[in-house]
């Protein structure tokens, strides 16, 4: 921490924003003309590569300075156990914390927001007379009883289903105001405090406010478009040229949405001194495909539309300018740490495992990414710096509803095929290596190929050796490489060890036939 540098920080993750359509990354619609003039005091990263393609393991790996293997939250585990968290840290520091979301994944129940003095999470930001319905009951069930807690990989689909619900109406975009109200509320009641900020908007399905839909989608009917990506990646259902040119002008509306409220955001941390003593973060967690590769949504797959997402960090010992160098947002644990601090590494409970400041890895530090340097046991220090890391487990809820929107259609997934595959990546910036379990692996020179349109796995590209090779030191490093395929079968057991009341609960809501 410099002399100068700022007693507070605010942190905010654009849920599924994928960058090439932001204004700072040189996207021709309007989409985002606050984080253009952000981006005019900010550090714009060309190359920030997110842990994972979704956003449980990636907002656990911005919490605790872990990569998903080793804090082990994802699908088939949904909770982040036996790690602190940042907000653990910094509350046992002085620091005020709050965090603000509308996120399902982001509640006590997956311990995302533990340490966090202040929050206003999914649950709480569900309309009273939804809460007292099927899902709360579903959701009571299920948080009780230690049995059912595998029925937890739910959690999403129950947050997905309430968000199409709300967004139908006064939907969970509705509530970006209210989150960024009492954001406001919360920095003007604090002296130094870590503020962080999920905003939904831009995640499926896409119902935004009309004045943004007038602007971005004029004339489109968001409930006569696809919304479900199962249904298209499961081959049940075709998009043509000119939906998804609508479902694209819906995603921009959404986006458009989220950078009016992030500007009164910021206006508010102008008008009232707070601004030039503050670091603001400003990432997505992932990205979104609308039919690259013939796929829909964010599953299946390691491609760059979903890991390479938008960064901009404001901080004083960082220049306002553009950045061409790749970095992981792994790195932000640090460099929060760093900008406050911060050491940390203190376990919060008996046994946790608790990362400490690593500068190393700190944007704001004159060592960052010389791992020769590095303070800790960190499998991702590979190879001076040059490569980023990515880890995807099998996606049990999804591949779910993909399997249920195929049987409908009368189609036969087949077993062999990525829906089932587990897969890890190594990434620098002119290739990438994806490790996959059952369908043949595949790599892409993104430097002359950005649109990873020709698998050049099995050539002798030198480039691709060498990622590939620090790939499978991550593995070792990690734990080894994943080369058995798991089964196939993703039914619940646990569905037989509920009572009947909770087993009709979830056949309200559509996940038990």
């Amino acid at each position: 921490m410099t002399a100068e540098s700022p007693e507070n920080v605010l942190f905010v993750v654009m849920d599924t924003v994928r960058k090439d359509h932001l204004t700072p990354y040189g996207y021709d619609r309007p989409t985002t003309p606050g984080l253009d003039r952000f981006a005019d005091e900010a550090t714009v990263f060309e190359q920030a590569i997110a842990p994972a393609p979704w956003t449980l393991p990636v907002h656990a790996s911005l919490f605790t300075g872990m990569y998903p293997s080793q804090h082990g939250a994802d699908q088939e585990n949904p909770y982040l156990e036996g790690a602190t968290t940042l907000a653990e840290t910094l509350s046992a520091a002085g620091y005020d914390t709050a965090c603000y979301s509308s996120n399902a994944w982001i509640t006590p129940y997956t311990h995302l927001t533990d340490g966090f003095a202040e929050q206003d999470n999914f649950f709480e930001v569900m309309p009273g007379e939804f809460l007292s319905g099927p899902l709360a009951k579903a959701w009571k069930t299920m948080n009780d009883s230690d049995a059912l807690r595998t029925l937890a990989d739910k959690l999403v689909s129950l947050g997905n289903t309430a968000h199409e619900y709300l967004a139908g109406g006064e939907g969970a975009d509705s509530k970006t105001p209210a989150v960024i109200d009492q954001t406001i509320d919360f920095v003007d009641d604090s002296e130094e405090f870590f503020a962080f900020v999920n905003l939904m908007d831009a995640h499926l399905p896409y119902h935004p406010p009309e004045e943004y839909k007038e602007r971005f989608a004029p004339g489109v009917d968001s409930t006569e478009v696809c919304q479900n990506s199962k249904e298209y990646n499961a081959g049940a259902y075709e998009i043509g040229d000119d939906e998804w040119e609508d479902i694209r002008g819906l995603y921009d509306a959404e986006i458009a949405h989220i950078d009016d409220q992030l500007t009164r955001l910021f206006d508010h941390l102008k008008e009232t001194g707070r601004w030039d003593d503050t670091m603001v973060v400003v990432c997505a967690d992932h990205g979104e495909l609308h039919g690259e590769h013939g796929l829909y949504g964010h599953e299946f797959c390691l491609y760059d539309p979903l890991i390479n997402v938008p960064l901009m960090v404001k901080h004083p010992d960082l220049d306002a300018d553009r950045r061409d160098d790749q970095v992981e947002l792994v790195d932000l644990y640090h460099t929060v740490l760093d900008s406050l601090g911060v050491e940390g590494g203190d376990p919060a409970n008996p046994g946790d495992d608790a990362v400490g400041l690593d500068r190393t890895r700190s944007l704001l530090s004159a060592d960052y990414r010389e791992f020769a340097q590095a303070t800790n046991d960190d499998p991702g220090q590979r190879r001076d710096g040059e490569y980023a890391f990515v880890e995807y487990s099998r996606p049990v809820v999804e591949l779910k509803q993909l399997e249920e929107k195929a049987a409908s259609a009368g189609i036969e997934l087949p077993e062999d095929s990525r829906f089932y595959s587990r897969m890890r990546a190594a990434r620098r910036g002119d290739a990438k290596y994806v490790r996959i379990d059952r369908v043949p692996d595949e790599a892409y020179r993104i430097d002359a190929d950005p649109d990873e349109t020709e698998n050049v796995a099995e050539s002798d590209d030198e480039a691709v050796a060498e990622t590939e090779a620090a790939l499978a030191e991550f593995e070792d490093a990690i734990g080894g490489a994943w080369t058995d395929a798991l089964d196939t079968d993703v039914s619940d057991d646990s569905v037989d060890q509920m009572d009947d009341e909770a087993q009709d609960r979830l056949r309200d809501l559509g996940y038990l036939e």
